[in-house]
């Protein structure tokens, strides 16, 4: 039985019930923060992504397949900053939101579509790198550029069918509590079926579905390691492989904790609020969750600058056009490829490091009954991390 509430039609909506909707439930003081905190994001966004994307242009023809995955990722968060966060700037500022209806509608459809596309783009990094992690089985020749540019356009497709269903009748587009924001209308679903059918089906099959499978690829892809760690204790050479890839394996969980991380306490919340009036939520942390989930933009490309010292290298390359002699006593003759990778068949795969960086030293072959395990001539090739 849902709870008394105001419900609203699904229907156009006019006259000063727009202006209520869209206008500021903040303090003018609030309403200028958060613009504020929204413009450090984007540039911050902007910026992060940007550098990742140059280093990405600058290493394409290095660039091994799994990798356009996390090219794909800093798309997806560098669009959703110039796409969406002007307008939230502004609105802020405002202390109303611009556009009326139509921008609204705009907003969330970008908002949910970029999202969809982060998600769907995290679990096809933790479904890989599970792949050729976890298994002795030869997926590594497997798994080459056709297959993950396929992978990419049906994260796209499948992230823009769900985003186009709201603008033709399935769900809604609205402004948050707070009013100075657009994103599914959460708490107006419930009043139709259909609506009501599409946002569970949406919350399952977009946030709870994909957390779930990136979950269980990174426990196997834990326990895999920590098994192999036992096995080779005696191999002290081994043993800095296994921590290697280890320590590869925290970068993917950081990635994928930063998005779920800053999307999950937002989306329980609006969910919740279908079965409850959203007025018992206060427009104040309604406004904080929704800032925290943007934030998740941003982190992506401070992961890649602490854990990858070749990111450090071509970052600073692109951003200060440093001469190739600068560092040369020490990093200028480091291969981008290290002689031997990580799991079965890792020449054609790369872990979720970023270009060519931070592979693990360690190659499985099956000769027979015979498993026998290759490291690189010099180890320190694999010092990515230290």
């Amino acid at each position: 039985m849902h709870k008394a509430k105001k419900i609203r039609p699904l229907v156009k909506r006019m006259g000063s019930e727009i202006q209520d909707d869209f206008l500021s439930k903040l303090s003018p003081a609030v309403d200028t923060a958060t613009g504020a905190f929204i413009l450090l994001i984007a540039i911050l966004s902007i910026f992060g992504n940007s550098v990742v994307l140059l280093v990405a242009a600058k290493k394409s023809s290095q660039l091994k397949p799994p990798e356009l995955l996390t090219v794909n990722l800093a798309i997806t968060d560098f669009c959703s900053a110039v796409t969406m966060y002007p307008l939230a700037v502004g609105s802020a500022w405002k202390h109303t939101w611009l556009g009326g209806d139509s921008s609204c509608k705009y907003y969330g459809f970008m908002d949910f579509f970029f999202g969809i596309a982060s998600i769907g783009t995290l679990t096809v990094m933790a479904i890989v790198r599970f792949l050729v992690t976890s298994t002795t089985q030869n997926y590594g020749r497997r798994i080459n550029r056709n297959i993950i540019s396929a992978a990419i356009a049906l994260v796209w497709l499948y992230a823009l069918i769900w985003a186009v269903l709201p603008l033709v009748g399935l769900g809604l587009y609205g402004p948050e509590p707070f009013g100075i924001s657009c994103t599914l209308a959460w708490s107006e679903l419930y009043s139709s079926a259909n609506s009501m059918s599409f946002i569970v089906a949406s919350f399952i099959l977009c946030t709870l579905l994909p957390t779930v499978i990136i979950a269980t690829c990174y426990t196997g892809i834990a326990w895999k390691l920590h098994k192999a760690y036992h096995e080779i204790h005696n191999n002290q050479q081994v043993i800095i492989s296994v921590k290697i890839d280890r320590k590869i394996t925290q970068m993917a969980v950081l990635v994928s904790l930063g998005f779920i991380g800053c999307w999950a306490p937002y989306a329980t919340v609006s969910f919740w609020s279908i079965f409850n009036s959203n007025t018992q939520i206060p427009p104040v942390v309604s406004l904080l969750l929704c800032l925290f989930a943007k934030s998740s933009t941003v982190y992506n490309p401070i992961i890649y600058y602490t854990f990858s010292t070749t990111f450090q290298r071509e970052a600073k390359k692109c951003l200060w056009c440093c001469d190739k002699k600068v560092h040369s006593s020490t990093i200028q003759d480091l291969p981008l490829r290290p002689q031997a990778a990580t799991w079965p068949a890792w020449d054609n795969v790369q872990s979720l490091s970023i270009f060519n960086a931070n592979q693990s030293p360690i190659r499985q072959h099956k000769n027979q009954d015979k498993t026998t395990i290759h490291l690189p001539s010099n180890i320190s090739e694999c010092d990515s991390f230290h």
